[in-house]
């Protein structure tokens, strides 16, 4: 079969057509983030491994580049992998050979879904098995495989037409069709496969960088970067701090909270620092608050060179003592389910015991927020999760025990006339189907909860 190489850049020896040792780096950077996460019961997220294993074969960017997309492609149709290859060996999927699952799941999601050659994929992958002592004598098995997934491509394709049956772990399934209904959970799974565009929050005026960054403005207000543009530091604005990488969805609740300049704002849970950066530019007088030093530090770099002024304190939300703030955000640590478009590694890696285990402890970091809170003053609290725990149920138990607080409703003319992403009480809920089309670019959102609150009492 024809390859579909449609321009990626894949380093090949002209000499022989086959890949060369940079080609072999990558791919072997990959299947070892991969074989990382899926041997292990409680597995990092992919991104924390996959910067673990680039820096260990000491890629270059373009390689770095092609390590990250097989990983996320293979975690993107995971499902559809795993079904596949279990189809093509003889007994199954083996569960105590994490290493060969990677192996054979990396070299599938490139025949599957990247625009690199067949040969390129099947023949790293055999090399990759025979340079490797626990996996050497099943060359032959991962070339016949791979083979026959090349043969079959089509037919396997065609059988992953369901995303939230084939794409989807079951429990999650389940969850989003009792939450939202079977036609909208399988557009959100849907959503999932397409991936994410790159949005920028803008510092200033949005429409001055439509030209020249030849993107996309938003109803919301963020911009939307076209497919396959130049790298994030080349574009212009970039060095000056005109704008910053953040997702439309998540770039709504700091607005929702809206301080006046001068204004005592809290940010809880603050980094990597997006929504700091947005509070920060309105003039408030912002104070960054987390526990990770190294994260903060991240966050430090991002506000110097936008220069704006924060106050950064490294500290357990929990334990913060500061009180009396105009505003409050509380972006709570969650399961994340909300960002698979751009994390597809999140439907594998967390559980249903993740989801009450991190919705505990959003019930004490939303009591301690509010206690930061003067009367008259505002509370958003928000989750990148499509999990009602983690969203609505949160909110309604909070006002049901804490009578201080009342909701604000979000008003459509806040988020660009788009009611569809309010919910029946006044809260926001963004969903990945929202936004399906946007002219010239990608389209979708990340899943995003937020809840405005007012202290009355």
């Amino acid at each position: 079969m024809a390859s579909r190489d449609t321009g990626r850049n894949i380093p090949v020896d002209t000499s022989t057509g086959t890949p060369d040792t940079a080609g072999l780096g990558a791919r072997r950077a990959a299947l070892n983030a991969v074989a990382e996460i899926i041997g292990q019961e409680r597995p990092p997220a992919l991104e924390e491994t996959l910067a673990q294993a680039i820096r260990t074969e000491n890629l270059s960017p373009a390689d770095a580049g092609l390590a990250r997309a097989i990983a996320v492609a293979t975690f993107r149709r995971y499902g559809l992998i795993r079904a596949a290859l279990a189809a093509r060996l003889e007994r199954g999927l083996p569960v105590d050979k994490p290493r060969l699952t990677a192996l054979l799941a990396t070299a599938t999601a490139q025949i599957l879904d990247l625009a690199v050659p067949d040969h390129a994929a099947v023949d790293c992958a055999v090399r990759l098995a025979k340079g490797d002592n626990r996996t050497a004598h099943l060359a032959g098995l991962v070339n016949a495989v791979l083979r026959r997934v090349v043969r079959e491509r089509d037919a396997i394709l065609a059988a992953s037409a369901d995303a939230l049956a084939v794409n989807t772990p079951d429990w999650l399934a389940s969850r989003w069709v009792a939450a939202y209904g079977p036609e909208r959970a399988a557009a959100i799974a849907q959503a999932h496969l397409a991936g994410a565009a790159i949005d920028l929050t803008p510092r200033g005026d949005a429409a001055a960088w439509v030209e020249p960054l030849g993107a996309v403005r938003l109803p919301t207000g963020s911009l939307r970067l076209p497919e396959n543009g130049p790298a994030i530091p080349d574009l212009p604005g970039f060095q000056e701090g005109a704008w910053w990488v953040q997702d439309a969805a998540a770039a709504i609740p700091a607005r929702l909270l809206a301080p006046q300049a001068g204004a005592r704002v809290l940010d809880l849970c603050a980094a990597p620092g997006g929504k700091t950066m947005q509070l920060a530019a309105t003039g408030a007088r912002v104070t960054a608050v987390d526990r990770s030093a190294p994260r903060l530090e991240r966050l430090r770099e991002n506000v110097a060179r936008l220069g704006l002024d924060v106050e950064i304190a490294v500290s357990d939300a929990l334990a913060f003592q500061a009180q009396d703030h105009d505003a409050v955000l509380l972006d709570a640590p969650c399961s994340a389910t909300g960002t698979i478009r751009r994390h597809p590694d999140v439907a594998w890696t967390k559980s249903k015991s993740d989801i009450i285990r991190l919705s505990l402890l959003q019930v004490r970091l939303l009591q301690s927020a509010a206690e930061l809170v003067r009367p008259g003053g505002r509370l958003v609290y928000c989750t990148c999760s499509l999990e009602p725990e983690e969203g609505e149920a949160q909110i309604a138990a909070f006002l049901a025990r804490d009578t201080r607080f009342a909701r604000v409703s979000v008003r459509p003319e806040e988020i660009g006339g788009a009611a569809e992403m309010i919910d029946g009480n006044g809260d926001l809920r963004t969903l990945p189907c929202h936004l399906p089309e946007v002219p010239g670019a990608r389209g979708g959102l990340d899943g995003f909860f937020a809840s405005r609150l007012e202290r009355v009492g």
